[in-house]
């Protein structure tokens, strides 16, 4: 184990603990969840294939919808003068 990697586990796992209120007996689930969280931190992230897939294919435009045909203003109805 490097030894970044060793401090940065117990740095995580102390905070961890705090976190959880400091309880006693429970260092090993601690340490366990901080490697796991360095590890991830440490792995380069891959690009998943479907993700990868997807972003190469283009979706198709929406085509614009067609603004529908003004009805003619009705008239007012008039009374006649008279």
């Amino acid at each position: 184990m490097t030894d970044d990697r060793h401090e940065r586990i117990r740095q995580r796992a102390h905070e961890i603990w705090e976190q959880a209120g400091r309880p006693e007996g429970a260092h090993m689930e601690h340490w366990d969840q901080a490697a796991a969280e360095v590890d991830a931190e440490m792995k380069p992230k891959a690009k998943s294939p479907k993700k990868a897939a997807a972003a190469k294919v283009e979706k198709p435009k929406a085509a614009k919808a067609e603004k529908p045909a003004k009805a003619p203003a009705k008239a007012k109805a008039t009374k006649p003068k008279g």
